[in-house]
């Protein structure tokens, strides 16, 4: 608990053993609950993430949207406050976690985005295909919704409730573009804090680490971005955007000013 509040974590995974254990050992010792969603990993991620002391549920679909949610429905069982998604590579700071958490447990927030635009990269943590997919996405999002969103970054939190509220979908790519549409047009109270991003530690991504998932990526982005356009169209609902973009000059924990 924190200030109350019960906080979960889902981690994506798919053959991410030489990183998970890092990944799991760097966590808050204030989270409450820890899910290595496994997306059908061959290299004994699952074992070394129940070592480290998480739980492990298994997403049979194989996708980057399958195994979170796959996490979502586990921790459903002791429904948290919030819920924090971060990937396994060790590329994103478990320890920048509190200035994730910290504004939705103050209640000043409902949804938060971990900026890699925003905070500081390693040379080549991400890639050129990586950064031009992030810049037309929210560029387009600033046209049509009025965001000011900087990143997609997978490192993000959201209180439970909105989390259920929004009904997340995507099963593959496009996950993290669907959830800030979403958020969006819910009305939540997004913001966004710069965090650390830094190279993986071995392999490739799998998204922009092949021609298969830069196009993948990119095809569901730009579709969810269109559905939502059109969506608003149909229904002439205008979006209440609500999103400040947050400088942090130090980590403390949630609660803590």
């Amino acid at each position: 608990m924190r200030n109350g509040s019960r906080i979960a974590v889902v981690i994506p995974a798919l053959n991410e053993a030489h990183s998970i254990g890092h990944v799991l050992d760097a966590l808050p010792r204030w989270v409450d609950d820890v899910v290595v969603a496994d997306n059908g990993s061959t290299d004994g991620t699952p074992g070394i993430s129940e070592k480290h002391g998480a739980r492990v549920v298994h997403a049979a679909r194989r996708g980057y949207g399958s195994a979170c949610l796959a996490g979502i429905d586990a921790v459903a069982n002791q429904p948290p406050d919030v819920v924090v998604f971060l990937d396994g590579d060790y590329s994103d700071n478990p320890e920048h976690m509190d200035a994730l958490v910290g504004p939705i447990v103050r209640g000043d927030a409902d949804f938060v985005v971990g900026s890699r635009v925003l905070g500081t990269r390693e040379p080549g943590a991400l890639s050129p295909q990586s950064r031009w997919g992030n810049a037309l996405a929210c560029t387009l999002m600033r046209l049509f919704w009025r965001s000011t969103f900087t990143d997609l970054g997978p490192f993000r939190a959201i209180r439970y409730d909105a989390l259920q509220r929004i009904e997340m979908r995507d099963p593959d790519f496009g996950w993290t573009v669907e959830m800030q549409l979403k958020a969006l047009a819910h009305g939540l109270r997004c913001l966004e804090v710069p965090v650390d991003y830094r190279r993986r530690l071995v392999g490739k991504s799998k998204v922009s680490g092949t021609i298969r998932g830069v196009l993948g990526a990119g095809y569901k982005i730009l579709s969810q971005i269109a559905r939502q356009a059109l969506r608003d169209v149909i229904t002439r609902q205008p979006i209440r955007t609500r999103l400040r973009v947050l400088h942090f000059t130090g980590h403390h924990a949630p609660g803590q000013r």
